[in-house]
């Protein structure tokens, strides 16, 4: 297991480049105008005092906005986020109670609780630390005698990382104390992901442990149940942790994972095939639980699966504008409109682009995932060095050794191969300096200093190391090459990577507005062409020309995608639609009849409309 981290407190890392326009994006969209037009986040919502929704909403949205306003440094912002926290910090009762008087759940709570450690990691508020104790206190006197249920039941480790964060700067063993209290009455994650009760197929009913963004959250008890250990002098379990979330994985890959990485998700967990859909609060909680887990294990293949969800689920989830998002997406989908298809449970409009399609909790949700993501590109490592978790164009400004440390990532990966890190400090100060080295290219990475080669050696967590005297002004230069790869599916069918970028045949798109659209409107999406192609493997892979362009101003638009493949393929007639998704793929390799073309492959993200797992092809003999 590799080493253990911290994160860095939040506005420290701030994002440049294209990652920088894309949070503008975000800011300028929903995020920042949701109050305006959604009643739920409005003046009367329960969390500001009103008499309106009274549950998760508020917490879930204040969960992104706040984090949005820091790494942004965005003043707007943090003003719009600053009155939640007021009336929040405002709410607490004698007994250690706050929230809405009307809605006595656990498990929003739990939610509000991440957000007020934030603004304490962000702002040094000296009310929060105080404000959590009593609360804190309170649970363990209640808990007891109201133990969790239902949703609280399956998301104890939420609340968990809170009272672990108070006990860092608090040591008081009451909250070790409610902390193993939350894990007892929490589900039994490990047991029921790596036993014989996962379900194996799509699920038919409701139950917790099926429901996907249960399970991305349940995926988080290793990594929690390491740090309490930690935080409570049992080395032994901290040692074993990454086994138990590693086993968890592999299990849900065997029975629920997609071409793209993720498990699937359209509300319960619904087997292996790419008809069937992911979640987007499901995106939201993985990649939460990806970078807290990387927290406590260090292992660099925790950054792999980041940078996954991060570069490809995380934007195919919104319209390329960030104006509108999906309940679920598709790995193949071949259109996003008002219509009955094979999800586990959802309604018609699941996949269409708008406001609050299905349900509101991933409109509520779906703030998080960027500007966490951004928070967590560095972290600081146990032994006072700094970790490149994940790589995009940002600024890191923090304090190693009492030096004042600026580390300036000027890069346009994903979607090249070269990260460039500059490195300024305000006196010379020694620490490490870890470079997560990819799985998909641990050999041929390379890198230089000052312009000289430097050896490059990654060690068993993935990290190669950089342990010396930096005095400012040096200039690393890491090189990922990223070549084509084969993802193998079932019936012989496969998808593409390339780098951290999942490829996928584009479907022409046309965006359909919907009428009496809400918020900032709302879309259709249908295909302008045939979406039923295989791919022709007979002139090689690495044949296909890879074409790279400057990063446009909206990073994620089919059009304009800053990386295309020019594959071949050709029709397959036999692969048609079926209950208004594309039907299972072919078995491959599929004889055809119909002429070999050009197949336009872009990054996944890009491209609403898409092909993720193909069958391949055989042309007939001419």
């Amino acid at each position: 297991m590799g080493i253990r981290h911290t994160p860095l407190a939040l506005g420290e890392i701030r994002p440049a480049g294209w990652l920088g326009r894309q949070l503008r994006l975000q800011a300028e969209g929903l995020t920042g105008r949701v109050e305006e037009i959604w009643p739920d986040l409005g003046p009367d919502s329960g969390w500001l005092g009103g008499p309106g929704e009274d549950w998760e909403r508020g917490p879930y949205y204040l969960d992104g906005l706040l984090p949005l306003a820091h790494v942004l440094d965005d003043a707007a912002l943090r003003e719009k986020a600053a009155k939640w926290i007021e009336w929040m910090l405002a709410s607490q009762r004698p007994d250690g109670r706050f929230g809405p008087e009307t809605n006595d759940d656990w498990w929003p709570r739990m939610v509000a609780l991440k957000v007020l450690v934030q603004h304490a990691e962000a702002t040094g508020d000296a009310r929060v630390p105080g404000f959590l104790a009593r609360y804190f206190a309170y649970q363990l006197a209640h808990l007891p005698e109201r133990p969790l249920t239902e949703w609280g039941a399956v998301r104890a480790t939420e609340n968990v990382l809170a009272a672990l964060w108070l006990h860092a700067r608090d040591p008081d063993p009451r909250w070790l104390a409610l902390s193993e209290l939350l894990l007892e009455q929490n589900a039994d994650w490990v047991g029921y992901l790596t036993g014989e009760e996962l379900i194996t197929g799509p699920a038919t009913v409701f139950e917790h442990r099926t429901h996907g963004p249960n399970v991305a959250m349940g995926l988080k008890v290793p990594a929690v149940r390491a740090l309490l250990d930690e935080a409570s002098g049992r080395e032994a379990g901290v040692e074993d942790g990454y086994g138990r979330l590693t086993a968890c994985l592999a299990a849900l890959d065997r029975w629920h994972g997609q071409v793209h990485g993720m498990f699937s998700g359209d509300e319960w967990l619904a087997g292996r095939e790419a008809h069937h859909g992911i979640e987007t609060c499901q995106v939201m909680e993985y990649l939460f639980t990806l970078e807290q887990s990387a927290l406590a294990f260090g292992e660099g293949t925790l950054g792999d699966l980041a940078e996954l969800v991060a570069f490809n689920h995380l934007p195919a989830a919104f319209d390329p504008e960030m104006r509108a998002h999906q309940y679920h997406q598709q790995a193949n989908q071949i259109s996003a409109t008002v219509a009955e298809r094979r999800w586990t449970l959802s309604s018609d409009d699941a996949n269409i682009f708008g406001l609050e399609p299905h349900f509101g909790c991933c409109l509520a949700n779906m703030h998080q995932g960027w500007p966490k993501f951004v928070a967590s590109l560095w972290m600081r490592s146990a032994d006072g060095g700094l970790t490149a978790f994940a790589y995009a164009p940002s600024t890191v400004r923090t304090r190693v050794g009492g030096s004042e440390v600026t580390v300036e990532q000027t890069t346009d990966y994903p979607f090249e191969e070269t990260v460039r890190l500059d490195v300024a400090v305000s006196a010379p100060v020694r620490f490490p300096l870890r470079l997560r080295v990819p799985g998909w290219c641990r050999e041929g990475a390379t890198l230089t200093v000052d312009g000289e080669p430097h050896p490059l050696a990654p060690g068993t967590d993935g990290y190669a190391v950089l342990d010396r005297t930096w005095k400012g002004g040096e200039r690393l230069a890491l090189t990922l090459p990223m070549r084509l790869r084969r993802e193998r599916r079932e019936r012989g069918a496969l998808g593409l990577r390339l780098g951290p970028l999942v490829l996928v045949a584009a479907v022409p798109e046309s965006w359909r507005p919907l009428p009496d659209a809400r918020g900032l409107g709302e879309w259709e999406v249908t295909p302008l062409g045939s979406w039923n192609h295989g791919l022709y493997l007979g002139d090689g892979l690495e044949n296909w020309p890879i074409r790279r362009t400057p990063v446009p101003d909206v990073p994620f638009a089919a059009a304009t995608a800053p990386v295309t493949v020019r594959g071949r393929g050709a029709r397959v007639y036999s692969w048609r639609v079926e209950d208004n998704s594309a039907a299972v793929p072919p078995d491959s390799p599929v004889p055809v009849g119909s002429p070999l073309g050009d197949l336009r492959l872009v990054p996944y993200g890009c491209a609403r409309l898409r092909l993720a797992e193909l069958p391949t092809v055989l042309p007939a003999r001419r």
